[in-house]
């Protein structure tokens, strides 16, 4: 409770807007796979290309977005265009009429995703009192993830509610997603700049990317490997309904894993500031490792079910503190440009991840899917240990 008290509620109130909009994205995102599947006929290799060039442009825009709020000075606004994109292209779902139309209207929302990404990030870090980053990045990212659970709790409700009419779900998942804009709007409000902070002209320069230094490039290198290993959740999905799992109860599949997820990414964050980051990401990489065996190799529901939560604690174990790990190894008029390429190269590496996936379940089966996914999860272990004296000193500091 004392660290709860002790984060300003800005960081509370962005926490909350992430919920909102989570709320209203996962309700869409939880039966889209299975919409594209069996509603529109895609293939998984289809899947696998949408979510892939989706949350690749997400990624592209960040970059643009970020080295934008440190240009200007400001971070709010670009936040608030982002996510009033993203809640205007939400009635396009339930409008759509064919693969086209929702392709379009993941491709705008993700761009919404992207203006929004790195100023947010950036601006959770100019509000956390010094020492504080680990707790503020997990208070954001476990509020998030709570709208991620409760938003396919919901659209099981709906899906029964409904009789799995997807686009009656779909119609109300618009209500969040604009009240999670007005939260915005109304409730943050952006910090006064410290006295004698650069100016920066050109975030994108040689000059000044070259100031983000070599253990934040390091970071995004590892953080590239390690998006490899966690293809999108789409696969997740259709892991459980490979497995058996009836098409209206396919949404719990996120519900799982994102409680694990929830639960566990604010404490974590909290003890990151405690004893460090690197241990704990490292243990974060090894949960991965363990679930994806164990979604590669378990014939039944129920190891299907404890692959998804560790699956869900491993995202609590490292998104969180590699935002940290962000927000600390870079000069603090630059944080946005550095959410901004971190954001890049991992989109960049989930692309290929989503691409690789559906390639090697068309071909090979769920199994080669998700053992690709543990050697690229080791592969980040080994690119993570030549550097933790180092980025553990750096990561304990304010």
């Amino acid at each position: 409770m004392r660290v709860a008290t002790r984060l300003p509620a800005g960081i509370w109130a962005l926490g909350f807007v992430s919920l909102l909009m989570d709320v209203s994205s996962e309700m869409i995102h939880a039966l889209l796979p299975v919409y594209l599947t069996v509603g529109l006929g895609a293939s998984t290799l289809a899947v696998g290309l949408i979510e892939g060039i989706a949350e690749a442009t997400a990624a592209i825009t960040k970059v643009f977005s970020g080295a934008l709020s440190d240009r200007i000075g400001r971070r709010k606004e670009l936040a608030a265009l982002g996510y009033g994109l993203a809640a205007v292209t939400k009635p396009v779902f339930p409008l759509a009429s064919s693969l086209g139309w929702v392709v379009a209207a993941r491709f705008i929302d993700r761009v919404g995703k992207g203006i929004r990404g790195a100023p947010r990030d950036a601006l959770v870090a100019d509000l956390a009192p010094p020492g504080m980053r680990g707790a503020a990045f997990g208070l954001r990212q476990s509020l998030d993830t709570v709208g991620a659970f409760l938003g396919p709790l919901i659209a099981v409700g709906l899906m029964w509610l409904f009789a799995n009419d997807f686009r009656s779900v779909f119609w109300v998942a618009v209500l969040p997603a604009f009240l999670s804009v007005g939260l915005l709007l109304w409730v943050v409000r952006e910090p006064a700049h410290p006295a004698g902070r650069r100016k920066v002209r050109n975030p994108l320069a040689k000059a000044e990317l070259k100031l983000l230094g070599p253990v934040y490039w390091w970071v995004v290198v590892v953080a590239a490997l390690f998006t490899l290993a966690r293809f999108s959740e789409a696969f997740l999905i259709l892991r459980a309904q490979s497995a058996g799992t009836p098409l209206m109860l396919v949404p719990l599949v996120l519900v799982g894993m994102n409680l694990a997820y929830a639960l566990s990414a604010w404490p974590v964050g909290v003890l990151s500031d405690r004893i460090g980051r690197m241990g704990l990401l490292l243990c974060g990489l090894g949960l991965l490792i363990v679930a994806d065996l164990i979604l590669a190799l378990s014939p039944g529901l129920a190891g299907i079910a404890v692959g998804l939560l560790i699956w869900g604690l491993h995202m609590g174990f490292t998104q969180g503190l590699l935002s940290a790990l962000v927000a600390e190894t870079v000069p603090e008029e630059l944080r946005g440009t550095a959410f901004g390429m971190f954001n890049l190269v991992t989109g960049v590496a989930l692309l290929i991840a989503s691409l690789l996936a559906g390639a090697l379940w068309e071909t090979y089966g769920p199994s080669a899917t998700f053992l690709a996914g543990a050697g690229f999860a080791a592969i980040s272990v080994l690119g993570l240990l030549p550097l933790r004296g180092q980025l553990a000193g750096s990561s304990k500091a304010g």
